[in-house]
């Protein structure tokens, strides 16, 4: 166990000189009995056996062969390392590892979840092997009986051994079975100071004032030890049982916010002893509560006060062959995150724990993250004290690793536990366990107490999965095709997870990495998410809603016009959330936060991932991005109530606008029209119906239906009134979405801007769903709505390789029309 930290230490991570050999389970039980000369691979570490096997052109991604029946030996050189004392940290083994040195086992490590620290006197002629067992033996132990067998899996031997599920999930991610040296191996050489169990918590009181307190063992700090952050500091004193403690007050300390309510600000934080300053990381000041409501059935998190409607998308891995876990991997993923306004990941059971890195790109990003322990739907075997053993180091050297940092919002014992067990007609005392009820909280509330605890997603209703109480997983919109009013009628609180789809990607990506027939290629159909043993997939899922919202046959659709079926795949998701998201944000929703499953892509094609394996967003993402705005409006069609339009101002200033809504005819002309200046407090939010707006009584939603049709959208806009800056806009289709398709007469006209290429388009009438294409560069929107005696201007960003004075040319499309615009 790795529960030490060496400040100042001489650390580095032995990168290179790995080479690889993989054998037959058993065939080796001690690296004297391999030949030398047996030929090896060049790995890399941290990596995984399947990286190493891809860059030797021994295994495919896309196709992969099994693993878990290999033992994979890694062997590396310490020669020439200068002799003395040091320590060995593997950080992470996947996943039953044997580590010898200079011929001698050292220890077996039996999670991939724990690291472990090796005191090592280096000669400087040190021979370090690591071979990874294959894993398939272990799955086949008998363990004691489950009271469920999840069908999701593809191995009931999974709960017994502490490693991801990714790679064994069949229909959700590709069985690219994890193992290897997945987290750093690194040799370390302690400086003057060596601190052991630190405890770091950073709150904000209701005053605003910070409150540091910070706890730790070491017989090397000096009498005259302090803790320092933000211009202040306070003694550490030493208690009779050595321990090291401090409390810091903070007055008026500036606060850390979620991106969409504030600045995530941070602070840096020392321990200073003599002329030693010993960096603990920077920390965040905030106060995180959970509210359940009168009822006692609501889910809803107030940041320092201010309730907070949570938006993100869960995720999956920056790279399911590597599993990587620098900062250098995780920032174009998590830049994206925030660039369309999400204020949450989620972490789900199913993943793998990612590093500190990744939190400490979240705190700056101010992006909060629901982190879940790695159990999920499995009947874990809690009465076997090895298991408990490894659940209790795994959950501490976690939570350990992430101290003071203000991102981690919430903590969760696992995923679908009690919805396996419940969704079979077991008993609630049969869900509700040790492990999620009194294991893990307990470690929870030592490490980080300022951070809610939730025994498991979902839970806290009459089942565990019911959509009106405490936090559910929501596909009554999506999976089980309700219709869109279903987003109201369920009264969701929080939705740990929502809205899947196989979304498509942009047609670049197919055209690069899955240049096949969509749906009746099987290479097509193999990239297409499913439940294990369904009769359906998520592509099926898409259709049904194509059908509904467009009125189009997708499999007549996808034979005579496979162009334009891909098109409308594209759009159709991107409508459904833009309008699921609408209900929910509205003044008077039960939901009080909903992440999209997923954040990404694991191979590319059409994944339930928002942005494709190659990190391209898709356009469901642009379509978050603009429902996910802090400043916002949107509509909501309330029957024979009328339509009503809601404004949002999320932002930390109060917000100053011109509402107008506009009903057209033919898409272009004005048939009603009104507006109202706006004045919004911070965090205000107003509904408003249209009527009220116009002066007089309008069939905005077509609901009385006295004569034909006046109008076939409704377009709302909100105007910053001091610049005259476009905020938000939205529409609403009072008959349907088909009934507004027109052959808009688009323009485009470049415009250079302070170095920065912008493209200004104009239309005649609606057009729907226009999408850019744009050679070497990605439009800052897209797949959006355009309205006509309006400019809109959209900024063109460089891809990578290209330079900002190269100038753009591409295609502008729109669906309901095969008129093309280049540029």
């Amino acid at each position: 166990m790795a529960d030490r930290i060496y400040p100042g230490a001489d650390e580095r991570s032995l990168e290179s000189g790995w080479a690889l050999l993989l054998t037959e389970s058993g065939r080796y039980l001690h690296p004297s009995e391999i030949d030398s000369q047996a030929p090896r691979l060049s790995a890399p570490v941290p990596g995984t056996l399947a990286q190493a096997l891809t860059a030797g052109g021994l295994f495919d991604p896309s196709s992969p062969q099994p693993l878990h029946g290999k033992d994979a030996w890694y062997f590396r050189s310490l020669a020439g390392e200068a002799p003395g004392q040091a320590i060995l940290r593997f950080e992470g083994l996947a996943t039953i590892a044997e580590v010898f040195v200079n011929g001698v086992l050292v220890f077996t490590s039996e999670s991939m979840f724990e690291a472990n620290d090796l005191p090592i006197d280096v000669t400087g002629d040190d021979e370090l092997a690591i071979c990874f067992r294959a894993l398939q033996p272990h799955l086949d132990k008998r363990g004691p009986r489950a009271r469920w067998r999840p069908q999701m899996m593809d191995h009931q031997g999974l709960r017994l051994v502490r490693t991801t599920l990714l790679g064994h999930m069949p229909g959700w991610c590709p069985s690219i079975h994890p193992a290897g040296p997945w987290r750093p191996v690194r040799l370390i050489r302690p400086a003057d100071i060596t601190l052991s169990d630190l405890r770091i918590t950073a709150d904000l009181d209701e005053d605003g004032t910070g409150i540091l307190n910070l706890s730790c063992a070491s017989s090397d700090l000096g009498t005259d030890a302090r803790i320092a952050c933000g211009g202040h500091e306070a003694p550490l004193h030493r208690d009779a049982d050595g321990t090291w403690r401090g409390r810091l007050e903070l007055p008026g300390i500036a606060a850390w916010w979620p991106r969409t309510h504030g600045k995530p600000a941070l602070h840096k934080a020392e321990i200073l002893s003599g002329s030693h300053r010993l960096s603990i990381g920077p920390v965040g000041f905030r106060r995180i509560t959970l509210e359940r409501g009168a009822d006692g059935k609501d889910f809803a998190l107030r940041i320092n006060g201010q309730r907070v409607f949570c938006r993100g998308a869960v995720w999956t891995s920056a790279d399911i062959v590597s599993l990587p876990g620098s900062a250098e991997d995780y920032a174009p993923w998590l830049a994206k995150a925030a660039d369309a306004n999400m204020n949450m990941i989620r972490i789900g059971g199913t993943m793998a724990y990612e590093t500190a890195d990744f939190f400490r790109l979240c705190d700056r990003l101010g992006l909060m993250v629901w982190q879940e322990f790695m159990f999920a739907n499995y009947d874990y075997p809690v009465g076997d004290p090895a298991f408990v053993g490894h659940v209790e180091r795994e959950a501490s050297e976690f939570l350990a690793s992430v101290q003071g940092s203000p991102s981690l919002a919430v903590l969760c014992g696992g995923s679908e536990i009690y919805q396996q067990a419940a969704m079979m007609g077991l008993p609630a005392g049969t869900w509700q366990g040790p492990l999620t009820e009194e294991m893990l909280p307990r470690v929870c509330s030592v490490l980080r107490p300022d951070v809610p605890y939730v025994a498991n997603s979902p839970s806290g209703g009459a089942m565990p999965f019911s959509p009106n109480a405490g936090v559910t997983h929501y596909y009554g919109v999506g999976a089980y095709c309700r219709p869109l009013e279903d987003a109201r009628r369920a009264n969701v609180r929080f939705a740990a997870e929502c809205l899947a789809f196989a979304h498509v990607p942009q047609q670049e990506t197919l055209d690069r990495h899955l240049p096949v027939a969509p749906v009746h290629d099987p290479r097509w159909k193999a990239r297409v998410p499913r439940d294990r043993g369904a009769s359906w997939d998520f592509e099926d899922i898409r259709d049904h809603h194509l059908h509904e919202l467009y009125g189009q046959d997708p499999a007549r659709l996808r034979r005579e016009n496979p162009a334009s079926y891909l098109t409308l795949s594209r759009a159709v998701t991107a409508e459904i959330v833009t309008e699921t998201f609408a209900e929910w944000r509205r003044p008077g929703s039960s939901c009080n936060g909903a992440l999209v499953w997923t954040f990404q892509d694991l191979l590319p094609g059409p994944g339930w991932g928002v942005i494709d394996s190659t990190g391209e967003p898709k356009p469901v993402w642009y379509a978050l991005k603009r429902a996910f705005r802090p400043v916002n409006v949107s509509f909501t069609d309330e029957g024979t109530n009328g339509l009503d339009v809601h404004v949002v101002n999320e932002a930390p200033q109060p917000l100053t606008a011109l509402l107008s809504v506009s009903c057209l005819r033919d898409g272009r002309q004005q048939v009603v029209a009104g507006g109202r200046n706006l004045t919004l407090p911070a965090g205000g939010a107003v509904s408003i119906p249209c009527t009220d707006l116009f002066g007089a009584f309008f069939d905005t939603t077509y609901a009385f239906r006295f004569g034909p049709p006046s109008h076939d959208v409704t377009v709302a806009r909100l105007v910053d009134e001091t610049s005259g800056k476009l905020l938000a806009e939205t529409f609403h289709f009072p008959l349907g979405r088909t009934s507004a398709w027109h052959e808009a007469q688009v323009s485009a006209a470049l415009v250079e801007e302070d170095g920065d290429w912008l493209l200004e388009l104009r239309t005649d009438r609606l057009a729907q769903s226009v999408h850019i294409a744009v050679e070497g560069y990605r439009p800052d929107d897209d797949w959006f709505h355009l309205t006509p005696g309006h400019a809109k201007r959209i900024r063109l960003v460089p891809r990578a390789g290209t330079t900002r004075d190269q100038r753009p040319t591409g295609s502008i499309s729109q669906v309901g029309t095969s008129t093309i615009l280049h540029f």
